[in-house]
């Protein structure tokens, strides 16, 4: 075990080890601090699912044990992002060596899931990207922890650059550019949210990152949104977008839009006909991987539905992940 895995158990085992709020429970089971950010759902569907019944906007509970080791995988998978601790193994014990993360999501080990959500993001998925010169990129930033940082650089590479999709995924972002001595990349839109931030994206023109990395201005959810296309594969949309589980297709969280509907339909129809990617890599709500023509009519689809979406209050409940 390396020095790095031992101490990150070591700087989370208080937040692991809570107990459940509803008192002892035999087996598997998701306490009441969840947050209904959906990463536990996503990750063990068909284990964990709603609480009350509703097809959203209820929290999550553990709605089947484990059967398989798959299964088992599966569910420490969950509760190693969850960002409240608040997925239980039956013994309470969320040991190093249950932890799979940086875990990776393709088969030639491109993209890394990071784990271990923060709460100060709502629990948004973050991701690495790991580059041909064997050197990486951190999209949006779990939890901090110094021994995730090194954990993180030992596992997938030298990281180079922090990028920042919007402004309520900064939290943690200056400490972990710092760490990895990395860039940091917000749009100017949003830079108010971050302004130790150094480099910038400007404007609505697309920016190279690095090779093969392009910055993509997306106005709507936020003003400064953006997304980060790689090698015209995967597309890291932030909360731009999202694939939802329950629709089975492209959706937008059109309850929770902090700049304006109407410019994040503009920004899907233009992307439709100007982004080529495979993967739909969000913040929230499921990622999923389909040809790059079959995704691009899906974001067409997305943009004749999301430019008849009215403006409304924001409402997390609503979201149909």
């Amino acid at each position: 075990m390396s020095t790095s895995t031992t101490e990150t158990a070591t700087e989370t085992e208080t937040e692991q080890k809570t107990p459940a709020a509803d008192g002892e429970q035999q087996g598997w089971h998701v306490d009441d601090r969840c947050l209904n950010c959906n990463i536990a759902r996503q990750i063990a569907p068909g284990m964990i699912g709603f609480k009350e019944g509703g097809q959203y906007g209820g929290l999550s509970t553990v709605i089947r044990q484990p059967e398989t080791e798959a299964d088992i995988e599966k569910m420490y998978q969950a509760a190693h992002a969850c960002p409240t601790r608040s997925v239980h193994p039956p013994a309470d014990d969320l040991g190093a060596d249950t932890d799979p993360y940086p875990m990776a999501l393709d088969e030639a080990g491109t993209v890394f899931l990071c784990g271990h959500a923060s709460p100060q993001t709502y629990g948004a998925t973050s991701y690495l990207l790991r580059r041909p010169d064997g050197t990486a990129m951190m999209i949006d930033t779990p939890r901090w922890r110094p021994a995730l940082a090194r954990r993180y650089e030992e596992r997938v590479g030298k990281i180079t650059d922090v990028l920042i999709t919007h402004l309520d995924h900064v939290a943690h972002a200056r400490k972990y550019a710092d760490a990895f001595k990395a860039r940091l990349w917000i749009h100017e839109g949003d830079l108010h949210s971050l302004p130790s931030a150094d480099h910038i994206i400007r404007g609505t023109e697309p920016v190279e990152i690095g090779p093969g990395v392009i910055a993509h201005p997306f106005p709507g959810h936020t003003a400064g949104s953006a997304l980060f296309i790689a090698d015209e594969k995967f597309c890291f949309t932030g909360d731009a977008f999202f694939w939802s589980n329950g629709q089975q297709t492209l959706e937008v969280a059109h309850s929770v839009v902090y700049d304006s509907i109407k410019t994040l339909a503009a920004s899907v129809a233009r992307g439709a006909e100007e982004l080529t990617f495979e993967w739909v890599l969000p913040g929230h709500g499921d990622l999923h991987h389909l040809p790059a023509d079959e995704m691009r009519e899906r974001m067409r689809g997305l943009a004749r539905r999301a430019a008849t979406y009215p403006a409304e209050g924001i409402d997390y409940g609503a979201v149909r992940y």
